[in-house]
């Protein structure tokens, strides 16, 4: 990504389509006439601020409205892997890219049962499923919906990643009993161009707005290393604070960089500025989840661990994140009892 966009455009969040004005009930998350508005420079600002005081600033705000020794656990499944039309820079289930990721049909009930139960033996409260799809069609909604039936039926919250939903599409989800839908904004606004040319980011806000709208809580985040600047991230950061209302889980995401994608080639991104990147993430969306999520097998112990400290209260938990490594249930049970977490069995926001 160039940097000269960053220099030439100034990075800014675009409103989305309906603001409340007034305290009122959004789904089943309350917006606040009180919630503040982050100006990107401001969240710039933040990202800029001495490590020790911007650690502080997170914790603090972390613990006046989380449990700072609690960790949630979430399972991710891929239900129907490979041969997404879009062209997402950072994806080896594009047909644009080549991976040697298979194109797979989607799995059957009982199969996605299997593994729901497995999930639920090994601690997760929620249970997402990801399809890689530029947007269902009817039928495979259809399917999805006995799918999300499951994972109700064995006491899980469920959470979907589909691609681009309508109205109809949500509401659709919300009556089969969906929990969460996560559809990531990726990167600023600006920036977004870079990393994808199939969509445009008022296709990912309108289905944030359709999914707000049909009652299910919104998860979305977005992927930093993907070569933008502090800037860049700023701007991101700020688009998912502003938000009205924010959503109820953000993942953080460090790019893994795979072979035969375009962006297998970007610099490594210094650890520290992932941290801040969940630090600033915690200060501006105070009462989300803020969920360590793919890349946590780049990372080492120590650099997980700071983001917990930085206010990261939700990993994703088992082998695989869609078709990407993940570390295994062992090692991330080993690490939470070191730290001293526990895990969170109850469910809601």
């Amino acid at each position: 990504m160039n940097d000269t966009i960053l220099r030439e455009e100034p990075i800014h969040w675009v409103p989305s389509p309906a603001q409340p004005a007034e305290a009122s009930s959004v789904g089943t998350w309350s917006v606040d006439a009180r919630q503040q508005a982050w100006p990107v420079a401001e969240v710039q600002a933040l990202l800029d601020l001495p490590f020790p005081e911007l650690m502080h600033r997170a914790q603090t705000v972390h613990r006046e409205h989380h449990d700072p020794t609690e960790m949630e656990l979430a399972t991710l499944l891929s239900i129907k892997t490979g041969g997404c039309p879009e062209d997402c820079g950072y994806c080896p289930q594009s047909v644009h890219h080549e991976t040697g990721v298979p194109a797979t049909k989607m799995m059957t009930p009982e199969d996605v049962r299997e593994a729901v139960l497995g999930a639920k033996a090994a601690g997760a409260s929620r249970f997402c499923m990801g399809a890689a799809w530029r947007a269902p069609n009817d039928r495979d909604l259809e399917k999805v919906e006995e799918l999300v039936r499951v994972i109700k039926d064995e006491g899980l919250e469920a959470c979907c990643t589909l691609g681009m939903l309508t109205g109809d599409q949500a509401q659709r989800l919300k009556g089969a009993g969906l929990d969460y839908y996560n559809h990531n904004l990726d990167t600023a606004p600006e920036l977004y161009g870079d990393i994808i040319t199939t969509r445009d980011y008022q296709d990912r806000l309108d289905t944030l707005g359709h999914v707000r709208g049909a009652g299910i809580h919104v998860c979305s985040g977005g992927i930093v290393g993907m070569g933008e600047s502090r800037a860049g991230r700023a701007g991101l950061i700020a688009q998912l604070a502003n938000l009205e209302p924010y959503p109820e889980s953000v993942p953080i995401n460090h790019l893994v960089k795979v072979p035969g994608t375009p962006l297998a080639d970007e610099p490594d991104l210094d650890p520290l500025e992932f941290v801040r990147t969940v630090a600033v993430a915690r200060i501006t969306m105070p009462r989300a989840r803020v969920r360590l999520s793919a890349g946590r097998r780049q990372m080492d112990e120590s650099t997980q661990v700071l983001c917990f400290l930085a206010g990261a209260n939700s990993i994703f938990y088992g082998d695989k994140l869609l078709v990407t490594g993940n570390p295994d249930v062992e090692a991330d049970r080993a690490l939470l009892q070191r730290v001293g977490l526990t895990t969170r069995h109850t469910f809601g926001v």
